[in-house]
C-alpha cells in the first residue's frame, strides 16, 4: 500500500531533525527510531541528500558539520601563541618506542609541528588529522598510520563509524585530544560523532591529554564528553587560579602547563606509565599508512 505523501514528508522531516541533533547515527539505529525498513530509510536519506539537508556516510548519515563549522585553515591562526605554548609543553609526554594518537584540530597540529622540530624517536603515530599525518610522516623514525573513515575535507579529519572501528585495532600510550569547550562540569565537543570517537580513544589509551587553550574556557558545546574526575591530564596555558575562577577543580597531577620559555621543550617530569602494548599492524581492516 502506498504511503500518503504527507506522512512521507513528515517522516523525512523527523529524520532530518534526528540527524541534525545527533550529527551521526548508523542506519540500523535510524531504522529503529523511525520504525521503518532499511530500504525505506535509504530512500529517505537519498531524498534528504538531494535536498542538501544531510551528507551521506558509509553506514549512516553525518549532517552539514563539515560545511558549517569553520575550516581547519580558518582556525589555524586563532590563539596561535597559546597553541605554541601548549605544543611546547606536550613534548614532555613523548618517549621512544611508544604509540601516540593525534586527534583532529589545530592545537594538535601545533603539537605535531613542535615534535617535528624536537623529534623523539622511534615512535608510532596514529591520527585522524590529515595535516598531522603529512607533517610527521617525513620524520625518520616516525611510523604514521591514518585512520580509516569518511574524509571531511574542510576539517581535514576522518570521522564516522569506520574510523571508530579502526581504533579498536590499537592501544595507545598517550592520546592527544581536542575539544570545543570546558566548564565546571567537564569537557564538551560539537558533534556526537566526535564524542563517540573520543570515548573509544580514551578507552584505548593509557593516558589521555586534553589540549585546550583559554578560548575554550567557560564554553559549552552541544555534546558532553567527560567530567573532570575522569580526565587524566589537561594541558593549557591557563593558570590554576583562572581555572578555579571558572569552577574547574583539578588535582595537581591532572594539570600540565607550558614551561616559561615556549621555544624550548619541557624537561621530562612525568613517571613512565606501564605501557599498553601497541597492537600489531592491522591486516584485515583498511587503516592507511602514510
Amino acid at each position: 500500500m502506498k504511503v500518503p505523501l504527507h506522512i512521507v514528508l513528515a517522516r523525512r522531516a523527523r529524520l532530518a531533525q534526528i540527524i541534525e541533533q545527533h550529527r551521526y547515527l548508523p542506519v540500523k539505529e535510524l531504522c529503529l527510531r523511525l520504525e521503518v525498513s532499511e530500504a525505506t530509510l535509504r530512500r529517505d536519506l537519498a531524498a534528504l541528500v538531494q535536498e542538501k539537508r544531510i551528507t551521506r556516510t558509509y553506514g549512516g548519515a553525518l549532517s552539514e558539520f563539515n560545511e558549517r563549522f569553520p575550516s581547519f585553515r580558518e582556525r589555524q591562526n586563532q590563539a596561535s601563541p597559546a597553541k605554541r605554548k601548549i605544543a611546547s609543553a606536550a613534548l614532555a609526554f613523548f618517549e621512544p618506542n611508544r604509540t601516540y594518537f593525534f586527534d583532529s584540530g589545530t592545537t594538535i597540529y601545533a603539537i605535531a609541528e613542535a615534535f617535528r622540530d624536537h623529534p623523539i624517536t622511534p615512535v608510532t603515530v596514529v591520527t585522524s588529522n590529515l595535516p598531522v599525518g603529512e607533517i610527521l610522516a617525513s620524520i625518520p623514525g616516525v611510523q604514521v598510520f591514518q585512520l580509516a573513515g569518511q574524509l571531511l575535507h574542510l576539517q581535514s579529519t576522518l570521522l564516522g563509524e569506520t574510523a571508530r572501528r579502526s581504533l579498536e585495532f590499537w592501544r595507545f600510550d598517550v592520546a592527544f585530544l581536542s575539544a570545543e569547550g570546558m566548564d565546571a562540569d567537564g569537557i564538551w565537543n560539537s558533534q556526537a560523532a566526535i564524542v563517540e570517537q573520543q570515548k573509544v580513544l580514551i578507552s584505548r589509551a593509557a593516558r589521555s591529554v586534553f589540549c585546550l587553550d583559554s578560548s575554550k574556557l567557560k564554553k559549552r558545546s552541544s555534546h558532553f564528553l567527560i567530567a573532570w574526575p575522569e580526565v587524566d591530564f589537561l594541558l593549557t596555558e591557563l593558570s590554576p587560579k583562572k581555572l578555579l575562577g571558572a569552577g574547574i577543580h583539578l588535582r595537581e597531577t591532572q594539570i600540565r602547563q607550558p614551561p616559561p620559555d615556549p621555544t624550548r621543550p619541557q624537561a621530562k617530569a612525568l613517571p613512565s606509565p606501564t605501557p599498553a602494548a601497541p597492537s600489531a599492524e592491522p591486516d584485515e581492516f583498511p587503516v592507511h599508512i602514510l
